[in-house]
């Protein structure tokens, strides 16, 4: 019997782990383990909760279909979850625990107890390199190490690929109902010990998330390069809450990308979303190699001398779309109400809030997994260190992006903005991305901005350098 344990890997098609079960040929369960209180210390967004929850009802679906029973349990912690593994693969008489690698630091300790757990009881525990399309330590330096930039390592990364295919799951063997655990069976109707709020918007079902895959890869990707980093029109994939949890692997991504150019050859677009993945894959093996990464660490040491201030009136005013800087709240204001914003606009507040406010990148990064229904642990703090300059590969300290600028270019015409931002549909195109420069901006119920740009840039720009001296900069 082969006990596969799923994680965020919510899918039947390619999966390491359970396409490895199947071709053993033999009897094949699975099992979910939901820990709400280990999900609260990892600021999990209630609309991922509740995606998840949604989710595991149509896996259980697809598993049937494989001759394969799914088991749910809860256990509050990481800690929980391993001996609630270790107890179910012992009652259905399972002789290989069977997952997909989890490379953040917390779910490398978890697993490294399984393993000793399972093995006190007889019981084999296997991993697979599933997350990425080439694991970490494939894709190494001349001299053995990894990759501190990311364009050697997309390069390094593009000689080594090759184009993955998809094979579909096969049935497994047929099991005997008697050996079912019945009680411990998933029953579809689950409900989390955790806050969930509705990701009804994002469908669950694995044929429509596959078709907006190869839709967007036939007939929005070649311009992609092009309209990617305009907010205010439907020129992204939208699938990143599906690879954050699994529903979607970076090689099915990869392959339809292929299945769908012109003879192989990938378009300057398609060229370009491809490049976003390989972002995703950098960042996940970063955390493998700099684990501290995972512990809040900033990856350059200097990031550590950078004299931060926090203010909670004024970071509640970025939260909630109050600083008075349009794009800025239209984007934070998309953030609080869909649990998704747009790339672009996840560097601007970012940018916004590091080097405009001084506030520690620590407090965005958190306040991003609190409420993304596409947080992903590396992802995230990748973007927020290369927004701060504080990461691999980082953003330099003194690009720091003018939010006015930044909004006049990318929503020149305000459409993403007055959509976010009501108190702000009838103002001119002209100030829409600086009302307060009106004459009758006192009849506006919009705030006035909350910093003055260029004043803040400049302290940036001390405030870093002297941490590059090792030094503390105080203004």
């Amino acid at each position: 019997m082969k006990l596969v344990w799923y994680r965020r890997d919510l899918r039947t098609i390619d999966h390491s782990a359970l396409n490895y079960a199947l071709a053993t040929g033999e009897f094949v369960s699975a099992v979910y383990v939901a820990t709400p209180e280990q999900w609260k210390q990892h600021q999990m967004s209630p609309r991922q909760a509740d995606l998840i929850r949604r989710r595991l009802s149509t896996l259980r679906d697809e598993l049937a279909q494989l001759n394969i029973p799914l088991y749910y349990m809860e256990a509050g912690t990481f800690d929980g979850s391993v001996d609630a593994v270790t107890d179910i693969a012992r009652a259905i008489g399972a002789n290989e625990v069977l997952v997909n690698t989890e490379y953040e630091w917390n779910e490398q300790l978890r697993d490294q107890a399984l393993s000793f757990e399972l093995a006190s009881a007889g019981i084999t525990f296997r991993e697979f390199h599933d997350k990425c399309l080439l694991s970490p330590g494939e894709v190494l330096n001349r001299q053995g190490c990894y990759f501190k930039v990311f364009t050697p390592f997309q390069k390094t990364w593009r000689l080594l690929f090759k184009t993955p295919k998809i094979v579909p799951a096969v049935k497994a063997t047929q099991q005997d109902p008697s050996r079912i655990d019945a009680e411990r069976l998933f029953s579809g109707s689950v409900s989390f010990r955790y806050p969930c709020e509705s990701s009804e918007a994002w469908s669950v079902d694995s044929a429509v998330i596959n078709q907006r895959l190869r839709q967007f890869c036939r007939e929005k990707v070649d311009l992609y390069h092009q309209k990617r980093d305009f907010p205010a029109g439907d020129n992204t994939s939208m699938l990143s809450p599906y690879l954050a949890i699994g529903v979607l692997s970076v090689r099915q991504c990869v392959a339809a990308l292929f299945a769908e150019s012109e003879g192989g050859s990938l378009s300057q677009g398609a060229e370009s979303w491809l490049n976003e993945l390989i972002w995703r894959e950098f960042y996940q093996h970063l955390i493998v190699f700099e684990p501290a990464l995972c512990r809040g660490a900033c990856f350059h040491r200097w990031g550590e001398q950078i004299h931060w201030q926090f203010d909670e009136a004024t970071f509640t005013r970025w939260k909630e779309g109050m600083t008075g800087y349009p794009i800025v709240d239209a984007a934070m204001r998309q953030l609080k109400h869909t649990g998704w914003m747009h790339n672009r606009l996840r560097m601007i507040v970012a940018s916004f809030l590091t080097k405009d406010l001084h506030i520690n990148w620590r407090h965005g990064e958190a306040y991003f997994m609190s409420q993304l229904i596409d947080g992903d642990y590396a992802s995230n703090n990748g973007g927020w260190q290369w927004s701060a300059s504080t990461g691999c590969d980082g953003q330099p300290y003194f690009r720091i992006f003018n939010p006015v600028t930044q909004g006049q270019k990318f929503d020149p015409e305000g459409h993403f903005i007055r959509q976010w931002i009501p108190e702000l549909k009838n103002v001119p195109d002209r100030w829409c991305h600086e009302p307060w420069k009106m004459a009758s901006v006192s009849s506006l119920s919009y705030p006035s901005p909350i910093v003055d740009h260029q004043t803040e840039r400049k302290i940036t720009l001390a405030v870093y350098q002297a941490a590059k001296e090792g030094q503390v900069y105080v203004p």
